[in-house]
């Protein structure tokens, strides 16, 4: 790109420190503001904190960024999920073949604060306490506010400012983005698994555990001090829902009946229950990311989706790397926007769909036998056409192909297992010669390392 190589960056959140530090690391000068103080000094008051799932799509980019290493050592592996039922005994359902595709639980607070250390290393120039409180989008002056209002010329705005976006408000100021938000009509609330009285973790460490329950549920993701995040996920209304489950007295009487073996887990149930915030979740969709050359939105604040494929970050992570290497091509900063918003919306919109379909999936048929069925079947189909007949969750989670690639295969591939598996109750008379050319027929090989 010929012109001048200067990006400014809102928020210094996750994807907002990436793309700082792939960027100022190419020799570009990167300015971020981010409203909150600095979390090294201050200590770190994120918004969502959800323990993220780090999965191949978000080592990737920090490999770029040389930074997988030092979040691999804070990280802690899950090897699948442990399914609690309410009546019977806990089940492991792996991810992967083995321990080759697993996924890593970070946190995010401490995630953020490594990678703003690597964009402060890099070059970049972080400036805390900074509020974007106004654009002038014709003179290309933005005014941020904090101690005294600063006037910021930029050549171009980029907003990794999440799904609350400041900047996508002033953006939608001087150009229809075709915004909308769809709530999942339900809500979360964060408790704790504190460390066992020998300091170790009171559950298996090496798993997302989960509490099905239909219309709603419970997980628990470990963290390196050896406790877990415990978020439950319930309706907004109804009952069992946020709206008759007020107090840790609810919450208490919600667990004896329908989270038993969690409830002795969790000594702080109670007053975590009242003191924690109620969550919001919801999917915010976009018709347009750009303002063509002057700005820019990558991550929630383009595509805000439900955690429940553990895609968020690693689907912010992966427009980084996207956006680096777009305006390392393009002619100009247009160009590169356009072309990343191309390469990166229909991904989006996938990756939405799949992760409101997967809390379908976690919550009501993890443990359900027809589901358990197919769950053979397809590892059953994933041996005998490795090249064909990859998992959804594993083309998502363990490689980088294209989500919108994933989202189509894996329509086709829910298909076949419902066809085959139609009216049984196990594997035994499978017709594999029907199901063997039906699986050539329908699915081309995948590419080689895709």
């Amino acid at each position: 790109m010929s012109n001048d190589r200067h990006l400014t960056i809102v928020g210094a959140g996750l994807a907002g420190a990436l793309l700082a530090t792939l960027l100022a690391r190419r020799g570009w000068i990167v300015d971020v503001f981010e409203r909150r103080g600095d979390p090294r000094v201050v200590g770190y008051a994120g918004g969502r904190s959800i323990n993220l799932a780090l999965a191949e799509r978000g080592l990737h980019a920090l490999r770029h960024a040389d930074a997988d290493a030092a979040v691999l050592d804070k990280a802690v592996m899950m090897r699948g999920r442990m399914v609690h039922p309410l009546h019977g005994t806990p089940q492991l359902l792996r991810y992967g073949r083995d321990d080759s595709e697993v996924i890593w639980s970070v946190s995010r607070g401490e995630l953020n604060i490594l990678l703003l250390d690597a964009a402060e290393a890099a070059g970049a120039r972080l400036h805390f306490d900074r509020r974007l409180d106004h654009v002038d989008f014709d003179r290309k002056i933005a005014t941020f506010a904090g101690d005294g209002a600063l006037a910021h010329a930029f050549q171009a705005l980029v907003g990794a400012d999440g799904a609350g976006s400041t900047l996508r408000t002033q953006m939608g100021r001087v150009a229809d983005l075709g915004e909308r938000t769809e709530s999942l009509g339900h809500g979360y609330k964060e408790l704790e698994i504190p460390p066992a009285n020998d300091g170790g973790f009171r559950i298996e460490p090496n798993a997302l555990h989960i509490w099905p329950r239909g219309r709603y549920m419970c997980i628990a993701l470990p963290n390196d001090e050896r406790t877990f995040t415990v978020t439950l996920f319930l309706p907004n209304e109804g009952d069992p829902g946020f709206a008759t489950v007020r107090t840790g007295d609810d919450a208490h009487r919600l667990f004896a009946r329908d989270f038993p073996d969690a409830l002795p887990l969790i000594p702080g149930l109670e007053h975590d229950f009242e003191a924690n915030p109620t969550g919001t979740l919801a999917t915010l969709y976009l018709d347009r990311w750009r303002l063509d050359g002057r700005a820019v939105l990558l991550g929630d604040a383009a595509h805000a989706m439900v955690p429940f494929h553990g895609q968020g970050m690693n689907c912010a992570f992966e427009d980084c790397v996207a956006l680096a290497a777009h305006l390392e091509r393009a002619p100009d900063l247009a160009a590169a926007f356009a072309a990343f918003e191309v390469e990166r919306m229909p991904n989006a919109r996938a990756i939405q769909q799949m992760a409101l379909e997967n809390y379908l999936e976690m919550r009501e048929r993890v443990d359900d036998a027809d589901f358990l069925l197919q769950r053979d079947l397809e590892r059953l189909l994933a041996e005998r056409h490795p090249q064909c007949f990859v998992p959804r969750y594993a083309m998502v989670t363990f490689r980088r192909l294209p989500y919108a690639t994933a989202f189509e295969r894996g329509q086709v591939q829910r298909e076949l297992l419902v066809e085959a598996t139609r009216g049984r109750d196990s594997l035994e008379g499978i017709d594999w010669a029907w199901l063997d050319a039906e699986v050539a027929r329908r699915l081309p090989p995948l590419p080689a390392g895709g």
